[in-house]
């Protein structure tokens, strides 16, 4: 189990001020929560060094770009051993459709978030290449409506 960090306010404040735009500079992120830029680069690091800060990236609008199908898929496999599961996996990530992928409890093994221009280019995805992995027994899709909630973390 890994061990959870310990945070004051500060880190909080922090973590919350980079969630909400990670381009902030030290000194604009310190006078946000009112401490000297210092301490907050100090604090910055060790965030980081810890792993509670785990890199910085753009939020990308996929619409933005032309991909406007969003399908959860479910995939059970025909046996669930370590072989299959890296063959899975493996082949997952070759896939730049599939943009999340977890390994799940319950009925089904993965659930993965396969993003698509659309709905041709999804079947396409499904048909050609998701049925032909080797493995692969059941597969089930469903396409969201709309978003409710969008989130990147959990916060404290």
């Amino acid at each position: 189990m890994a061990e959870i960090a310990q945070l004051d306010s500060f880190d909080t404040q922090i973590l919350r001020a980079l969630r909400g735009d990670g381009r902030l500079s030290v000194q604009n992120l310190s006078e946000l929560i009112g401490l000297s830029p210092t301490p907050t680069a100090r604090r910055l690091k060790r965030l980081e060094e810890t792993g509670v800060i785990r890199g910085y990236s753009a939020l990308i609008d996929e619409v933005a770009l032309g991909y406007t199908v969003t399908v959860f898929v479910s995939v059970q496999l025909d046996r669930q051993v370590d072989d299959a599961l890296a063959r899975f996996e493996a082949a997952v990530e070759a896939f730049p459709e599939v943009v999340d992928c977890w390994l799940m409890t319950g009925n089904r093994d993965y659930m993965m978030r396969v993003v698509t221009s659309d709905l041709k280019e999804f079947e396409h995805f499904l048909v050609r290449q998701l049925t032909k992995v080797p493995g692969v027994s059941t597969i089930e899709s469903s396409i969201p409506l709309r978003r409710v909630k969008d989130g990147q973390a959990r916060m404290l």
